[in-house]
C-alpha cells in the first residue's frame, strides 16, 4: 500500500511539474507573418495573410508538448496586387462572403531535432478539415524592453489546394497555369500571457 501511495506521489508531482512550466503565449501579428507561394506558369508568386490571431502554448524544455490554436481572416490575403486578390477572394478561391476564417489547431507534437519538431494539425479551409504537418523550428526566447517574454518559431508545410475544393484553374497551351500544392511560409514570434 505504501508503495502505491509513493508511485501515485511522484506521479502528481511529474504531472503538476509538467503543467507548471508549460506556459501560454499569444501571437503577436506586428512581430508575424502567416505567408505562402504557390507556382504560377514558370515562377512562384508569393502571398502572405495580414489579419491572424491564436495562442502557442508549450514548455522549452519539453517541445514536444507543444500546442497552437490559430484563427486566419482569409479576407485579408495579400498577394500585392489588388486585382488577384479580389479573385483570390472570390468563390473561385477563398469564397470569403462564405468562409471567412480559416484554422489550425495542432493535434499532437514531435520532436525532430535540436530545437525542431513535426507538429501536426488539422487546417480547415473552404469547410474542409484535413491533417497537415508542420516542420517547426523553435528560435528562441527573450525579454523585450517592455517586460514581456517573447518566445519566436518558423514553421513550413505543404498543401494540396484541391484537398479542400479549391479546383479553379484555367490552361495555358495544353498546360495550366496555377500549381495545386501550396507552401506555407510561417513566422512567429509571442508574447507569454502574464
Amino acid at each position: 500500500m505504501r508503495r502505491i501511495t509513493h508511485l501515485a506521489c511522484i506521479l502528481a508531482v511529474t504531472f503538476v511539474s509538467s503543467v507548471a512550466f508549460a506556459a501560454k503565449y499569444d501571437i503577436d501579428p506586428a512581430h508575424s507573418e502567416v505567408g505562402f507561394k504557390i507556382r504560377h506558369l514558370v515562377s512562384k508568386t508569393r502571398g502572405r495573410f495580414d489579419k491572424f490571431s491564436g495562442t502557442v502554448q508549450f514548455d522549452p524544455t519539453n517541445l514536444a508538448k507543444l500546442s497552437t490554436d490559430v484563427t486566419i481572416d482569409t479576407k485579408s490575403i495579400n498577394t500585392n496586387s489588388e486585382k488577384r486578390d479580389t479573385h483570390l477572394r472570390s468563390a473561385d478561391f477563398f469564397n470569403v462572403e462564405k468562409f471567412p476564417i480559416m484554422t489550425f489547431k495542432s493535434t499532437s507534437a514531435k520532436k525532430i531535432g535540436d530545437n525542431k519538431l513535426q507538429l501536426m494539425g488539422n487546417l480547415t479551409l473552404l469547410g474542409v478539415t484535413k491533417p497537415v504537418a508542420l516542420e517547426v523550428e523553435y528560435t528562441g526566447e527573450a525579454n523585450d524592453p517592455w517586460g514581456n517574454v517573447r518566445s519566436g518559431f518558423t514553421a513550413v508545410g505543404k498543401i494540396n489546394r484541391k484537398d479542400f475544393g479549391m479546383t479553379y484553374n484555367i490552361t495555358d497551351k495544353g498546360g495550366v497555369v496555377i500549381g495545386d500544392d501550396v507552401d506555407l511560409l510561417i513566422e512567429v514570434e509571442t508574447i507569454k500571457q502574464k
